[in-house]
């Protein structure tokens, strides 16, 4: 006869519950463990746990050092990429926060390996985000986010960006050339939050406040519709006072 399957029951691969156990018992030993002993803490026959261990070490999950068995490269990409997730968690989170409390979208970006990166948004459909309608990593000049990390950057840095994404005109109101952006830039106290009106979005307007974390260059950002002008001051205050208060929390999960 056929097996009868309960689809509310999921199927499980006990090969695969098994080379976890062994890896979550190699993962507590940080100096490495022997087989047999990884074999009894993860509750396998030793001919079992040999043959499992054989494969997870020729798949890099495992290295054998000295007769010990140790976590491999694989294992440790696995592990980076849960952290990063966290860190990105923690951030979103941070910003959901900053949003509500506010009452704007909120942008966090930071300037990495030579490109302007937003790496998170948070909105809510009555108070959507400005759309990218524009390459943000490009026209970094024409808005408040790339204006605020360029500005965080020193002169050889900003024009290797330049050089690579020449300052040019996307909308009526954007600045017009590199010496009137340079100009502006100069004139930027330090911390001082960096605003722009309808030059990267017509009828948008955005504030970006410097975010000092370690050797980063980051800024958060807030954007509203331009018949809500009056209310750009108190929220790009509000937003760095709220900032001011998390700031260690956001400067550990900062590094993305």
């Amino acid at each position: 006869m056929s097996p009868v399957h309960n689809a509310g029951v999921p199927t499980l691969i006990g090969s695969v519950q098994r080379a976890l156990r062994l890896l979550e018992a190699a993962g507590s030993h940080s100096g490495g463990a022997p087989a047999k002993q990884l074999a009894r803490e993860a509750g396998l026959p030793l001919p079992t746990a040999y043959h499992l261990l054989r494969t997870l070490t020729h798949e890099g999950y495992l290295r054998r050092v000295g007769g010990v068995f140790v976590l491999g490269e694989a294992a440790e990409r696995l592990a980076r990429g849960g952290l990063q997730q966290k860190r990105r968690s923690m951030i979103l989170d941070s910003l959901a926060y900053f949003r509500d409390t506010v009452g704007a979208p909120v942008y966090f970006a930071v300037y990495r390996e030579g490109e302007i990166e937003v790496v998170g948004v948070s909105d809510t459909p009555a108070s959507p985000a400005c759309e990218e309608w524009a390459d943000f990593r490009e026209t970094g000049h024409a808005h408040a986010i790339g204006q605020c990390l360029l500005g965080q950057l020193d002169e050889k840095t900003r024009k290797d960006y330049y050089d690579r994404h020449p300052v040019e005109a996307i909308t009526p109101y954007t600045v017009r050339d590199l010496r009137s952006l340079e100009s502006r830039i100069g004139a930027l106290g330090r911390m001082q939050p960096v605003i722009e009106r309808q030059e990267y979005a017509l009828g948008t307007i955005c504030a970006a406040i410097p975010i000092a974390a370690g050797d980063t260059v980051a800024t958060m950002a807030i954007s509203l519709p331009l018949h809500q002008e009056e209310r750009l001051l108190y929220v790009v205050n509000r937003l760095r006072s709220e900032v001011g208060a998390l700031l260690s929390t956001l400067s550990f999960s900062i590094s993305i």
